[in-house]
């Protein structure tokens, strides 16, 4: 099979090797592309066709106003020479320059991101560690119900967060609700009780809402279908290494003898240093191929038509009510939904009561702040081999399978925590439950890769993620205040939850490789609607579009 052969260039962005023969000059042309959609279009050419396209921004209408903050839909003119570049086999050393450049323009932003992200949702778990409760009189549930108000915030925002993310331009809207993030972190520093705080967590989860779903729809937009989970590992491994940070971080503040409690100043300093990262970032990241000031027009085209074979046509600016229909009744997207709440009821509880079950061992804070880095370490590592695996795997599409053997670590992870009695099985059991991050890295990029059209992507987005708010929420109350610090029944629901997690990720599997089978059957019949080699332009979902196939 010809995809079994593959290059380490496809997992990580090495320097491509220039071919002996090779004289073409991929940066002619720089001059008149200093922003791409203005880039000039010399007349007709020979080779010009017309393609079916809707909705692209015309050159001559002003952008004043209020227009000027939408996202940019591409010209028709762009996406013309996309498709004449899609009758073309793409020279293979262009190609990989151009990923190399998108790789490093990207993924370190999206990773920094995803550590600021886990730091800044775990800060009350490391404040947790200090006087936190004793200064703001938190009495019974009280910490549950902080830990659960963020997520009741990113529930009541997630829905209109997402719409909002179609209208406009992606990296912009990541970067402001990054801003806004650390501000309400800062001014979670403020609080005289339990009431400002549980305000300040709720608006700080409203922010957060649009976070994940922005950096799978960025991994999306930018990358292949093939290259999407390794690049979502990339970034997710930030959150092993937040993890670990968080612990040195949280007890290197925690020892600030100022005038301040020093939980104050662990929401002051993370929270301004995430804002000014935000801004950083609104800078480096551009909002879409057909904008980016960091390609030439070439290297703009190269970008899309590079994926050509995956069904996956140009970010509009749109908001399709029959799309909106059909994901409503499209039973996948209730799975994607149980994924992300079953995967998040045992989250929920172990961001914010795993110090608290780490210090039920016998060690003391400064011990469970440093035994969170070989927990992060382990997160960070099994990403990697889970994409690596994924990488190596693509061709037998067997990535649900991967997701439920991995899942199974998980399970033995909880159970060794719930029914064993010494300190280090209890330990080890902790830190395999670590595995499930792995599990998640790929449950996005089905997600990302499997959905067809704009509309109808951002709303699976938002259901896998309210799936994950929901599960935040409810996981922390099974961690019931009369068993503490060993927490049996909390870990035995986690333990249940990543069962049925299983289960699910199998009803998925399920849910790819029929519609595949009887797509790859007709075509096979000679029924040229469902040639899989097919791309189209039209903004159409994985439903409409009879090209389109699965990852399984």
């Amino acid at each position: 099979m010809a995809h079994h052969h593959q290059d380490a260039t496809d997992f990580l962005p090495m320097d491509p090797t220039v071919p002996a023969n090779y004289d073409k000059d991929l940066e002619g042309g720089k001059g008149t592309t200093e922003h791409v959609e203005n880039a000039s279009i010399d007349g007709k050419r020979p080779t010009e066709r017309d393609i079916q396209y809707d909705g692209g921004d015309s050159v001559e209408k002003p952008r004043t106003g209020l227009r000027k903050l939408l996202r940019r839909n591409p010209s028709v003119e762009f996406m013309r020479e996309v498709a004449e570049a899609n009758e073309t086999e793409l020279d293979p050393y262009e190609v990989k320059r151009v990923e190399r450049k998108l790789y490093w323009l990207i993924v370190p932003a999206l990773f920094i991101d995803y550590i600021f992200y886990y730091i800044d949702k775990t800060t009350l778990s490391y404040a947790a560690l200090f006087d936190f409760k004793t200064d703001l009189h938190l009495k019974g549930a009280d910490y549950n119900n902080l830990s659960s108000i963020f997520y009741i915030g990113w529930l009541v925002w997630a829905i209109p967060g997402n719409l909002l993310l179609a209208k406009f331009p992606l990296a912009k809207y990541l970067s402001i609700n990054i801003f806004l993030w650390g501000v309400f972190l800062m001014v979670q520093a403020s609080s005289k009780d339990y009431g400002d705080m549980v305000a300040f967590r709720f608006v700080s989860g409203m922010f957060e809402a649009v976070a994940d779903p922005c950096f799978v729809a960025i991994t999306g937009m930018w990358f292949t279908r093939r290259q999407q989970p390794t690049v979502i590992g990339y970034w997710y491994a930030g959150n092993g290494v937040g993890i670990a940070l968080g612990g040195i971080l949280g007890y290197a503040i925690g020892h600030i003898g100022g005038s301040l409690a020093s939980w104050r100043y662990e929401f002051l300093i993370i929270g301004a240093v995430c804002s000014i990262w935000a801004l950083v970032m609104g800078f480096l990241i551009p909002d879409s191929p057909h904008t980016a000031k960091w390609l030439t027009r070439r290297e703009a085209v190269i970008t899309m038509s590079r994926k050509r074979h995956d069904h996956h046509t140009v970010e509009k600016r749109q908001l399709k009510w029959d799309q909106v229909k059909e994901t409503v009744l499209d039973v996948k997207i209730y799975l994607y939904f149980l994924l992300g709440f079953f995967a998040n009821v045992p989250n929920g509880a172990t961001s914010n009561f795993g110090t608290l079950v780490i210090k039920g061992f016998g060690f003391s804070t400064l011990n469970v702040t440093l035994l969170q880095i070989p927990y992060g370490t382990f997160i960070a590592v099994m990403i990697l081999l889970a994409i690596y695996v994924n990488h190596k795997t693509h061709y037998l599409n067997i990535r649900t399978l991967l997701m439920a053997g991995v899942t199974v670590l998980t399970v033995l992870g909880f159970a060794l925590m719930a029914f064993t009695k010494g300190i280090a099985p209890r330990l080890i059991g902790y830190y395999l439950t670590g595995s499930s991050n792995s599990v998640f890295v790929l449950a996005l990029s089905l997600v990302s890769g499997n959905v067809g059209g704009t509309t109808k992507k951002v709303l699976a987005s938002a259901a896998i993620f309210l799936g994950v708010a929901v599960g935040n929420i409810v996981g922390p109350y099974s961690f019931l205040a009369s068993e503490a610090p060993v927490y049996r029944t909390g870990i035995i629901v986690c333990m249940a939850s990543r069962a049925a997690e299983i289960v699910v990720i199998l009803a998925l599997r399920v849910c790819f490789v029929i519609p595949n089978r009887n797509r790859d059957r007709k075509f096979n019949n000679g029924d040229e609607r469902y040639n899989p080699d097919v791309q189209v332009f039209v903004d159409l979902t994985d439903k409409q579009n009879l090209h389109f196939r699965y990852v399984a």
